[in-house]
């Protein structure tokens, strides 16, 4: 048994607005949900959910604005070349982004946030990145790389490519759409978190045996006001929120 990662949860006050900031920013559509709360943004040409290529975006309603404590989860966009990368700058605050200042220093990528002060990067072009589609990585800051690579590579289908003390890398096995990147970072979680990771059972796979498998593997349950819903909430060894969703 194995869960899949399928989308990025995108929490935000205005889920309309920052929907399609994140669809135009991506090339993708925003789709709205039936209940208004979530807008859905996916590769253009039809809604196919979960896409089996890439992960999408789907960004939920929450009252709270984002504090101005850093994400620990964040998005690498894709550039192809150092025109394309200062291109995408350019046309992203066209949009709506401001530069943000996480500490970076002098470094050949640009960081900024979307309207609602999520930050997420634009990568200056690299070869490892060339088939990822526009979001070249999630990257999750954490205390333990280590750990992470082994309770994510038992947790999904995905597949671990690099572990060090300070990274772990792991990727869909088909070899196809962004990475998943923890970056050791010493600062532990002290607001929950604005931006996580969905895992889908596979047909025929029961999502209740999934949620136990991971609380053995060091999954923690977590109630974050969600009441009666067909997900589980959980969080990782280091804190991280996820949801288990249901097939149905």
């Amino acid at each position: 048994m194995a869960l899949r990662p399928v989308h990025v949860i995108i929490k935000a006050v205005d889920n309309p607005a920052i929907g399609r900031f994140w669809a135009e920013a991506l090339g993708w559509t925003a789709y709205s949900g039936e209940s208004g709360v979530t807008t859905y943004v996916g590769p253009a040409g039809g809604l196919v959910w979960p896409d089996p290529v890439g992960l999408g975006i789907d960004v939920v309603t929450v009252p709270e604005p984002k504090t101005p404590t850093k994400n620990r989860v964040h998005l690498d966009l894709a550039t192809t070349s150092a025109a394309h990368q200062a291109e995408t700058v350019a046309r992203l605050q066209g949009l709506g982004a401001t530069p943000a200042d996480v500490g970076q220093g002098d470094v050949p990528w640009t960081v900024l946030a979307d309207p609602e002060g999520n930050e997420f990067c634009v990568l200056e072009p690299r070869e490892v990145y060339r088939d990822t589609g526009p979001i070249a990585a999630v990257v999750v800051d954490c205390t333990d790389p280590r750990a992470m690579a082994r309770f994510w590579g038992e947790a999904t289908d995905w597949t671990v490519h690099e572990v060090t003390d300070d990274q772990a890398v792991l990727r869909s096995a088909r070899g196809t759409g962004p990475y998943l990147e923890f970056l050791r970072n010493p600062g532990g979680k002290t607001v929950p978190d604005r931006v996580h990771l969905d895992l889908l059972p596979y047909p025929g796979d029961d999502k209740a045996a999934e949620v136990e498998r991971l609380r053995a593997l060091g999954a923690t349950d977590l109630d974050l006001g969600q009441g009666d819903v067909p997900w589980t909430c959980l969080a990782d060894p280091d804190g991280h929120e996820l949801c288990v969703l249901s097939l149905s």
